[in-house]
C-alpha cells in the first residue's frame, strides 16, 4: 500500500513529461473504448439494413398484392367476355334459326329443372299469360326437347321426351321407317323407338326425326340417334334404343312452336353419330337427292 502511495507521484511525472506520447496505461482503455465503438456501429449498421429489407419486402408484399387483385380483376373480365361471346354466338344461332323458318315461335328460357313429381321436366319462363297451352311443342335449334305439360301464367313446366310418359311420332331418316318414340324412365336419358315392323331397316347411328303427324312438331326435326337394334325372336317388332340429340340439362334457350305451319325440315339435319363413325355416310347419302329417274327417261326413244 505505501508502495502504491509513492509509485503515483512518480506516475504523474511520467506523464507530464511525455505528453505526447501515450501511456501504457491508457493502451487497454483506448483498446477496448475502439472495440466497443466498432462494435456498436456494425450492430446499427446491421439493425439499419435489417430494416431497409424488412421495408422492402413489405412493399414487395404489397406490390405482389396489388398485381395479383389487378390479374384477378382481369381474369374476371376475361371469363365474363368469354361467357357473352357464347351468349353472343348462342342467341345469333337462334335469331337465324326463327327467321329461316316459316314456323311461329316463341323464344324462352330454361329457370328450373325437375319441379314437377313423377315427371322428368324443366320449367321455362313463358306462361298462359303469353299464351302457352298444354301440349305445345319445344324444340332447340338442334332438336326436339319435349312439350308443354303444366303450363301456369308466368312459368310453364316442359315434359322432356325421355320421361316415361313422353311420345312423339318418329321416322328413321334413312330408310322412312315408322314408329313411336318413348321415353324410358322419370330421370333417364334414353329412349326407345316402339312399334317398329321386324322387316324394317334399322341400324346403329340411324337418325330419328318427327313425323309431323297433328302438326305439333314440325316435320323431319331431330329427335334421337339409335344406339342399338336388336330382333327378338318372339316378337313382331324391333327393340330399338334411342339416345336424344338435345341433352336437356344442357339447354338454357328454347322455342314454343304456336304454329308449325306444316314446316318439312327434310334432309337438312345428318345423324352426327353416324357421320362420326362413317365419314362417307353424308356423301352416300346425297345421291338420293338427284333424279334417279334419268336413265330411263335416256333409253327412251
Amino acid at each position: 500500500m505505501i508502495g502504491i502511495v509513492l509509485a503515483l507521484p512518480l506516475i504523474s511525472i511520467n506523464m507530464q513529461q511525455r505528453p505526447q506520447e501515450s501511456h501504457w496505461l491508457s493502451k487497454p482503455f483506448t483498446l477496448l473504448g475502439s472495440a466497443v465503438s466498432e462494435t456498436f456501429y456494425g450492430f446499427s449498421h446491421g439493425v439499419k439494413g435489417t430494416t431497409a429489407m424488412y421495408l422492402d419486402l413489405i412493399n414487395i408484399k404489397k406490390q405482389s398484392e396489388a398485381l395479383q387483385s389487378h390479374n384477378n380483376e382481369l381474369q374476371a373480365r376475361l371469363e365474363k367476355m368469354s361467357e357473352l361471346l357464347i351468349e353472343n354466338d348462342r342467341l345469333r344461332g337462334l335469331l337465324a334459326f326463327k327467321d329461316q323458318t316459316k314456323m311461329n315461335l316463341m323464344a324462352a328460357q330454361v329457370i328450373g329443372r325437375d319441379l314437377v313429381i313423377d315427371h322428368s321436366t324443366v320449367t321455362i319462363n313463358k306462361g298462359t299469360n303469353d299464351g302457352l297451352k298444354a301440349g305445345q311443342a319445344v324444340i332447340t335449334t338442334g332438336g326436339v326437347l319435349g312439350y308443354i305439360f303444366k303450363p301456369e301464367p308466368f312459368t310453364a313446366h316442359v315434359m322432356l321426351i325421355t320421361d316415361r310418359y313422353a311420345v312423339v311420332d318418329g321416322i328413321v331418316q334413312r330408310t322412312r321407317a315408322h314408329g313411336i318414340v318413348e321415353g324410358k324412365s322419370q330421370y333417364g336419358s334414353t329412349l326407345s323407338l316402339k312399334y317398329v315392323e321386324k322387316t324394317e331397316d334399322v341400324k346403329e347411328g340411324d337418325l330419328v326425326v318427327t313425323g309431323g303427324l297433328d302438326n305439333i312438331f314440325p316435320k323431319g326435326f331431330p329427335v334421337a340417334v339409335v344406339e342399338s337394334v336388336e330382333k327378338k325372336t318372339f316378337s313382331v317388332s324391333l327393340k330399338v334404343d334411342l339416345r336424344p340429340v338435345v341433352d336437356p340439362y344442357k339447354v338454357e334457350e328454347v322455342f314454343i312452336v304456336l304454329q308449325a305451319a306444316n314446316e318439312d325440315f327434310g334432309d337438312k339435319y345428318a345423324p352426327q353419330a353416324a357421320v362420326e363413325k362413317t365419314p362417307a355416310t353424308p356423301e352416300v347419302a346425297t345421291p338420293e337427292a338427284t333424279p334417279a329417274p334419268k336413265k330411263p327417261e335416256e333409253k327412251r326413244p
